[in-house]
């Protein structure tokens, strides 16, 4: 190999280069230094500089950087180049903006809350592990595999707090720590840290109207204590002559003396549970500083209770009568009169959306929205439930309770159903979420309300129809209410009412057909047990496929996984005396759903009016188990009395667009087959 130098340039040539145009650079060799640029310019071209550029040399590895950028100017190495550049270019422009599109056009995902059913578990009675007959939070954690098993991600626990018990929990003594019966602040951690880790959401009762008497405030409050005098209301009167005709929600007059201060102190509820006083700028930085400390621990949200109490009149007025001509004297039940002044009083949303605004800032974590669900019996007044949605500028509740369907069984008809589905879908704002409640704690379980026929089309209704269902322990397996005698009764307003009690929906959760039904190990549990428990219980169930349970779990299931069903449009299609019919469907997506709901007796429907419907439609699920995959004639749909079917079919064309007034849908989407994606429509 040879290599000569001039003007800064080196070239090196080699025999063991395979290139002919190197032959002439050999017979350079031996030719002295001063001779070397005559050299490069044969290599290089003319002695002139002047003609084709290295027109002898074809390009080699190696080369040097000025052979190469000349080689590189050359078209046939030029043009590809720059091709490939403008088709890298145009395609990474194309992907930024179809990913830009997708973005825009796709709609928001759904929410923890609004893609899972909402458990609600009342601790005294779910589980109890230390053998008191009394269920407690360890329990609640040793059973999470039952809320897995349904396939629920959202459980409501109602109160733990500390409390002196004598309206289980509602009298709160401590915001900040675990009542005893409970168990212990660890009790709750180790309760929160089992969720998260298996993907669960805690949503807490938050209690805000009252307190216990025996909370520290009351009692410096009752004192006279400078700071803690206003925190309550407390106006004059004597021991004998209360300051209005105000009426607790438990009966009789909703004022109680104090010696100390020679004043009355005013309770929407028990005597032991004095209302706070938000007109109290403190008051309120208290609360709001309780609502900080949970979310702080981690808690996934909250179910406000009794909000429309929280306000009351300040000049204390007495509230017309509902009948004019009754007596004063005679009035004690919140029912005989018109509470103008005691409730959904101005300035009750202004503390509801601070609350929620002090959620927000704790929801900015991805993945761990704050809910805020309302509580409040508007009975029909449901406009002034709609207003707990806030308005289109300021966000208030996410969801306020949709109490109407408690009132399925004096309405159990097809028709009866519908009209309360639509009582609730034709009064909410526009985009907002509906929710559905058959059952809680201070209502009579639905299979024994509405007869143990009906459980399972119940069941259906719940979780078929669009937005949030809430489920009560034990309505997945089809608990009843337990008959209470007189000496058994806990519930202070059975104590006043016995025929109001709330004791009989509270029994213990029926486990097993063991001792207890797998409840406890205590001798005596703090409610009796229904008597069904040795057949009607989780174990049970579990192994049966037909079972109330398995159905439940099914229809979860199936809520999850098919788009129609938990967010796609809701149309009426048929409702009579005996069935509610409706479509669940998506624009852009051939699958679709026909429900039908038989609330009365056995019926046969004719749709074939119906023209986007096919001729032929597949039973995807029945409550009546031999009827699942059965082929259906839209012309001749039978069903038995409290049979609910869920149809499957295939068609291209939609419902919604021909019948508009018939149909609703919350958060609209359209599917799009080529991409498997939602987008806006």
């Amino acid at each position: 190999m040879s290599s000569r130098s001039a003007n800064g340039i080196n070239v090196e040539l080699g025999e063991c280069i395979n290139n002919t145009g190197f032959h002439e650079v050999d017979k350079t060799e031996g030719v002295v230094d001063g001779d070397a640029e005559n050299t490069i310019s044969a290599v290089s071209g003319s002695p002139n500089g002047e003609g084709d550029a290295y027109t002898q040399i074809k390009p080699y590895a190696g080369m040097p950087k000025e052979v190469l950028l000349l080689y590189s100017q050359q078209a046939r190495y030029r043009l590809p180049r720059e091709i490939l550049f403008w088709l890298i270019l145009v395609c990474t422009l194309a992907l930024v903006a179809l990913t830009i599109t997708v973005i825009a056009l796709s709609p928001a995902c759904l929410s923890w809350w609004q893609s899972s059913p909402v458990y609600q578990i009342y601790p005294r009675s779910f589980k109890d592990s230390d053998g008191d007959g009394v269920g407690d939070l360890k329990g609640i954690t040793e059973q999470l595999e039952h809320i897995e098993f349904l396939n629920i991600k959202a459980i409501w626990i109602s109160p733990f707090y500390k409390s002196p018990m004598k309206d289980f929990g509602y009298d709160v003594e401590d915001f900040r720590d675990i009542d005893p019966l409970f168990g212990t602040m660890q009790d709750f951690d180790a309760l929160l840290a089992a969720m998260h880790d298996k993907g669960l959401k805690l949503i807490m009762d938050f209690i805000p109207n009252h307190t216990s008497d025996k909370h520290q405030w009351f009692n410096l409050s009752r004192s006279g204590h400078e700071h803690y005098k206003d925190y309550y209301i407390w106006a004059d009167c004597n021991s004998t002559h209360p300051p209005n005709n105000w009426v607790s929600v438990f009966g009789n007059t909703s004022w109680t003396y104090v010696e100390d201060r020679k004043q009355c102190y005013y309770h929407q509820f028990l005597k032991e549970q004095p209302d706070l006083n938000f007109r109290n700028p403190h008051v309120r930085r208290e609360m709001t500083e309780i609502v900080r400390f949970w979310l702080e621990k981690g808690v996934d949200g909250f179910r406000m209770d009794a909000v429309k109490h929280i306000l009351e009149a300040k000049h204390l007025r007495n509230e017309p009568q509902v009948n004019p001509l009754q007596s004063p004297e005679t009035i004690d039940t919140e029912f005989e009169l018109h509470h103008d002044y005691t409730a959904s009083q101005l300035g009750l949303h202004d503390i509801l959306r601070d609350w929620r605004a002090e959620m927000e800032v704790y929801s900015r974590e991805p993945g761990r929205y704050r809910v805020m669900i309302t509580e409040s019996y508007d009975y029909e007044e449901i406009e002034k439930t709609m207003m707990y949605y806030g308005t289109p500028n300021v966000k208030e509740s996410d969801i306020p309770f949709n109490f109407y369907l408690l009132d399925l069984p004096r309405n159990l008809t097809g028709a009866g159903a519908q009209g309360l589905v639509s009582l609730w879908l034709a009064n909410m704002p526009e985009g907002k979420w509906p929710n559905w409640v058959v059952g809680n704690h201070d209502k009579p379980r639905i299979s024994s309300s509405a007869g143990l026929d009906y459980i399972r089309v119940i069941n259906m209704l719940l979780l078929t129809l669009p937005g949030t269902p809430t489920t009560y322990y034990g309505e997945e397996i089809g608990m009843e209410n337990i008959n209470v005698t007189l000496d058994q009764i806990q519930d202070p307003f059975g104590q006043f009412n016995p025929n109001s009690s709330r004791d009989p929906q509270r029994s213990p959760m029926q486990w097993s057909a063991g001792p207890n039904a797998g409840f406890s190990d205590a001798n005596n549990t703090w409610l009796p047990l229904h008597p069904n428990y040795t057949t009607v219980n989780v174990e049970a169930q579990q192994k049966d496929s037909g079972s109330v349970l398995a159905q439940y779990r099914a229809l979860s299931n199936l809520r999850e996984a098919e788009l129609p069903l938990h967010r796609g449009w809701m149309c009426y299609v048929r409702s009579n005396t005996d069935v509610f019919a409706f479509l669940r469907e998506m624009d852009g997506l051939d699958k679709a759903f026909l429900v039908v709901l038989n609330f009365g007796e056995d019926s046969v429907l004719d749709l074939s009016d119906v023209e986007e419907l096919p001729e032929r439609m597949t039973v995807r699920m029945s409550t009546k188990q031999e009827n699942d995959g059965r082929q259906v004639e839209k012309s001749s749909i039978a069903t038995a009395r409290g049979e609910g079917l869920l149809m499957e079919y295939y068609a291209h064309v939609r419902f919604n667009p021909g019948h508009a007034s018939r149909c609703f849908v919350s958060e609209k989407a359209c599917y799009l087959g080529a991409l498997d994606i939602l987008y806006k429509c």
